[in-house]
């Protein structure tokens, strides 16, 4: 098996290298028998990678320890969820589930575009092929996941603890495929610059693939920062890991380009700007798989030292120095078809939401490397804690927040002042009783405030295109406003699905201001019958007790948890040690509400006395609802329209609404 899963890998570089160079030639001259030869490789290609992912899955499922990477990452005694999450845990899998995924990709693009595009197509498969065939060559010259352990193993060395979470059963394969899906744009943005073809025709084919591409790296972050909280054990959800950056940056620029590819679509602006994105954003992802698979920056993500940084390195270089290329070349092909006519516009408050977001994500990456940096120019390698993200990029994300809830309220090409002044008063009131609930809760710091009464803006914002809606829809159809509301989303889609998604990013950045700017915390040490008081809670410690669960061996502080006189149950922060590993593993005990998150870690114990340390983290479950109400919001703009044609009333509706 492990045979035909190598051999698989090899023929499947070497038809992947043809169908690249296959589908350029065909497409440079005519010949529509190459371009055939292409397809067909495509099809045969995805064929064989997906036979080496089965047969690395294979491997995991039947403890197949004779390979060395099976053997790093599963063991006996691993249940069947963890064993086959295993199969991504290391450098090797990780690298094959992308060329799996990317393989996979190309095969719906061709299928999906088969007849279509005709000038398009043939590009976008040589750039999509170009891209497999270097992860390809990655796994065949650098990364073999079936190479022969030299020694036996005969139990598996087994996931390292941390890794042992559901969150690994679904963060990594959502951020992989985020990455994968941002590369169809990419392609058909650089087959568009090949082609001169640089109207609207390339971003309608993409605009699914980019929704998509977006909700699920958001998706693998969100998952991450679950992950994160429950697992370290250090009270929060996000620490600026370089690792964690990496993925936040091309969703920011992702953000960044799904709001100015509208912007060409409707006003044929900013054709430079979207392409240098799209560019931007593929190069991104390059650089996170790349930043995972290196020892440059120390983070808790990485695989330590390998040998495939430098190829790395030299395919983001190919990238940036080919498109930077043809921009140049295509550069009078891309003048825009109208400028601003007003700075109190929607397409102005586009193009400053831009500017912020790139903003926010060259902040992040000055941040990330700046330990490289430093080392370079002084010799000594400084390292940017969380405080100047949070200093930095945390005020540019709230103006992207307030930003988020002006833009509806402003219309195409210009708005009044007067009619903005007017629209501006009910978000407004929004602002102000977020912000002066948060003072109502012993919120006093004015940067707090301020972020909370822009929080509070932009769900206003939100609330308010929706009321008017359903309230314009209602009287036109003579129904009642919530019962209009349904038809009203159904039949503008995109629109209120964005509009959802700014409520949950506005949710979302109400938890991360409140968890952050008021979270209550303290140690204490006690001794069984002793009590200890945090918040409105009680604490009464029971004693230390401990278990044994296959390679587990779990030591737990017994807490009984009481709000005044109610018993609100058993609390068991522990330390779990598995065997073959040093470090123990912490496990957390959170007692969760919709205001608050009562976090408990077990920091060091005796015979008879457990030191604690007690957080209250308020509002961290509206972080994880903001988060979902993002993805529901994405899922209502991707759904198929109904193919009848639409009704009126919709678009009525929001005409009267605006």
């Amino acid at each position: 098996m492990a045979e035909i899963g190598r051999i698989s890998i090899v023929v499947a570089f070497m038809i992947t290298a043809y169908l690249t160079v296959a589908s350029a030639v065909g497409a440079h001259r005519r010949q529509a028998d190459l371009l055939a030869s292409a397809r067909n490789g495509v099809y045969l290609s995805a064929a064989l990678v997906s036979l080496a992912w089965g047969v690395l899955l294979h491997a995991f499922i039947v403890h197949d320890f004779s390979l060395m990477y099976v053997a790093r990452y599963n063991s006996r005694d691993t249940s069947l969820a963890f064993s086959l999450s295993g199969s991504y845990a290391g450098q090797e899998g990780s690298l094959l589930l992308w060329a799996w995924g990317l393989s996979a990709a190309l095969l719906i693009v061709t299928l999906q575009f088969r007849g279509k595009l005709k000038s398009l197509m043939p590009w976008v498969t040589t750039v999509m092929g170009f891209v497999l065939t270097f992860f390809l060559g990655l796994l065949t010259l650098f990364s073999d996941p079936f190479t022969r352990a030299t020694a036996a193993i005969p139990a598996g060395q087994g996931l390292n603890p941390l890794l042992e979470n559901v969150g690994m059963l679904f963060h990594p394969p959502a951020l992989f495929a985020g990455y994968v899906a941002f590369t169809v744009p990419f392609a058909f943005a650089i087959a568009a610059l090949i082609t001169g073809q640089l109207g609207n025709e390339w971003l309608q084919a993409t605009r699914r693939w980019t929704l998509v591409a977006w909700a699920l790296l958001g998706l693998g972050n969100l998952l991450g920062a679950q992950w994160a909280y429950v697992e370290l054990g250090w009270g929060g959800y996000w620490g600026w890991d370089p690792v964690e950056n990496s993925s936040l940056m091309p969703w920011l620029t992702g953000t960044a380009y799904l709001h100015s590819a509208v912007m060409q679509r409707r006003r044929g602006m900013l054709k430079v700007w979207n392409h240098a994105l799209i560019i931007i954003t593929f190069t991104l992802t390059i650089f996170g798989t790349f930043l995972t698979r290196s020892d440059l920056l120390a983070s808790v993500h990485t695989f330590g030292e390998t040998r495939v940084g430098p190829a790395f390195v030299a395919m983001m270089a190919v990238v940036v120095l080919l498109s930077v290329v043809l921009l140049w070349i295509r550069r009078p092909l891309l003048q825009g078809e109208s400028e601003l006519d007003s700075l109190a516009s929607r397409e102005s408050s586009f193009l400053l939401n831009n500017l912020l977001l790139l903003g926010a994500a060259f902040a992040v990456l000055w941040g990330t490397l700046f330990p490289l940096v430093s080392e370079a120019i002084r010799g000594v390698k400084i390292t940017v804690n969380a405080s100047f993200f949070n200093q930095v990029v945390g005020p540019i994300l709230l103006a992207v927040v307030v930003l988020m809830g002006i833009c509806p309220l402003l219309a195409w090409r210009r708005v009044s002042f007067g009619r903005l002044a007017a629209n501006l008063r009910l978000p407004l009131l929004a602002a102000l009783a977020v912000a002066a609930g948060g003072f109502a809760l012993n919120a006093r710091q004015p940067y707090a405030l301020l972020a909370l009464a822009g929080c509070g803006f932009a769900a206003g914002t939100v609330l308010l295109e929706f009321y008017r809606g359903s309230r314009a829809q209602g009287k036109i159809q003579g129904k009642n406003p919530l019962l209009a509301l349904a038809p009203l989303v159904r039949g503008n889609q995109s629109r209120y699905g964005g509009y959802m998604v700014h409520l949950g990013i506005a949710l979302l950045a109400m938890g991360v201001v409140f968890s952050m700017g008021f979270k209550t915390e303290r140690e204490v040490t006690l001794y069984p019958g002793q009590e200890a008081a945090i918040g409105g809670y009680r604490l009464m410690f029971d004693g230390l007790s401990t278990s044994q669960e296959g390679r587990k061996e779990s030591l737990a502080a017994e807490l009984e948890l009481y709000s005044g006189n109610q018993h609100l149950g058993t609390m068991s922060p522990s330390k779990e040690f598995f065997q073959g590993f040093k470090t123990p593993n912490t496990e957390v005990a959170i007692y969760s509400t919709p205001t608050e998150d009562l976090y408990l870690i077990l920091n060091s114990w005796s015979a008879d006395s457990a030191n604690l340390r007690l957080v209250i983290n308020p509002m961290v479950s509206w972080i994880w609802i903001g988060g979902y109400v993002l993805l529901l919001g994405t899922a209502v703009a991707l759904w198929p329209e109904a193919r009848v044609r639409r009704k009126e009333e919709p678009r009525l509706a929001v005409e009267a609404a605006r």
